[in-house]
């Protein structure tokens, strides 16, 4: 998958992950760059081009499909915190956390499909987390776990049109949806990188730092040694 010379959209591109894919996207030679959010931002470069799209929203979707139809790169990047213990958090509020990151993920899929077969195939990357694997933050983790599973759906069924469907995983990023947690960050920069580096060689899952790597490897062992407050608790 080309990024030189695509046209390329990405939703949630006035956070810190978003602006990186848009900026590193222009920097491998991508043609245009849709450059989604709910309330967009300016940009200098005139290969930006600030698009309105509230990925909650059909309508909203609908919109954003009509105007950015030439499309051959879709990141699904936008997404929202949520970290609660789910016995604490009301159910509603879960559900808000699933309507943005799995719903509105699974909308911008489905509706930008079309156009990706029509311009080629293509490529779709879901942006996940380390805690699509770890249930360590309530309604947020058990979101991303839910988009893991439908990525690995849409990577087969969007697979005999062309489209490579990219997973990307990663543990804290610096960004300033958790700036809050005193805890040590990857440089959004280098995992943004790593990420367009797996959809240029065609790579259908990236782990992009080391805390996926180890996380995901750990999956076949016993629970406890993801989860040690489970260690002893048998009976």
């Amino acid at each position: 998958m080309q990024i030189d010379g695509s046209t390329v959209l990405v939703t949630g591109a006035n956070g810190g992950l978003g602006g990186e894919f848009v900026r590193q996207a222009l920097e491998r030679g991508a043609a245009k760059v849709y450059a989604s959010a709910r309330s967009p931002r300016e940009w200098t470069d005139a290969r930006v081009v600030p698009l309105v799209l509230d990925v909650t929203s059909e309508a909203s979707v609908r919109a954003a499909v009509t105007a950015a139809g030439d499309v051959s790169v879709v990141v699904n990047n936008a997404g929202v915190g949520g970290s609660g213990a789910l016995l604490a958090t009301p159910v509603e509020e879960v559900e808000a956390v699933f309507a943005t990151n799995v719903f509105g993920a699974l909308r911008v899929a489905k509706a930008f499909a079309p156009a990706l077969a029509a311009n080629g195939g293509g490529a779709l990357v879901d942006v996940h987390s380390v805690l699509s694997w770890l249930a360590l933050a309530g309604g947020y983790s058990a979101s991303k776990a839910a988009l893991w599973s439908i990525t690995n759906s849409l990577r087969l069924e969007l697979a005999p049109q062309g489209t490579l469907v990219v997973g990307a995983h990663l543990g804290y990023t610096d960004t300033p949806m958790i700036a809050h947690l005193d805890t040590e960050k990857n440089d959004p920069a280098l995992i943004v990188a790593t990420i367009w580096d797996a959809v240029a060689a065609g790579d259908h899952e990236v782990l992009a730092d080391q805390v996926s790597r180890d996380v995901k490897s750990a999956l076949s062992g016993p629970l406890e040694a993801l989860y040690p407050a489970l260690a002893g608790r048998a009976g």
